[in-house]
């Protein structure tokens, strides 16, 4: 559970979103402001593939992307890089509770509509991310042809069968 959320190419920053889990991250959450690291490798992996799309093709897409916990960082930056483009997105963040939501002020300011999910309903719907996708869909006639899905991997399981079914 560690992402580059997102960057400032001026000040030569970026930003890093973990979850203290193991030894490497408990180090990395350990950090005082102002601390350093001695090196940093990434972000590895490729750009997302609407990335290489045309302007036309973007804008012929209805995006909805779905943060599920810490999966919530790597979906902010893919929404905010639609957004600088001019390319409208939704977005769902989903959490166990309003105390571990991240990164809905900053996703607010990108995305068309913002949508939270807690399962403990301390926060926006009550339920899981996939009921309100379904709730979007079916009672609020919304419709969505790319979903972008990063959470837990039961959480993206269960999104992908739910976008299967609505279509």
């Amino acid at each position: 559970p560690l992402t580059v959320a997102d960057y400032d190419a001026k000040e030569g920053t970026i930003t890093i979103v973990t979850q203290a889990m193991g030894v490497s991250t408990r180090k990395i959450a350990a950090k005082e402001v102002g601390e350093s690291f001695a090196d940093v490798a990434g972000p590895l992996g490729r750009p997302s593939d609407f990335t290489a799309m045309s302007q036309q093709e973007l804008e012929s897409h209805k995006f909805i992307f779905i943060g599920g916990g810490v999966g919530t960082a790597p979906v902010y930056p893919q929404v905010k890089w639609l957004h600088e483009h001019g390319i409208s997105a939704d977005v769902i963040i989903g959490a166990k509770s309003k105390q571990m939501l991240i990164f809905a002020e900053q996703m607010r300011a990108v995305a068309a509509n913002l949508y939270i999910s807690t399962d403990d309903g301390s926060e926006g719907f009550h339920g899981m991310v996939t009921a309100l996708l379904e709730e979007l869909v079916t009672k609020q006639g919304k419709s969505y042809d790319t979903c972008v899905a990063i959470g837990p991997m039961i959480m993206m399981k269960f999104v992908a069968l739910t976008t299967k079914r609505l279509g």
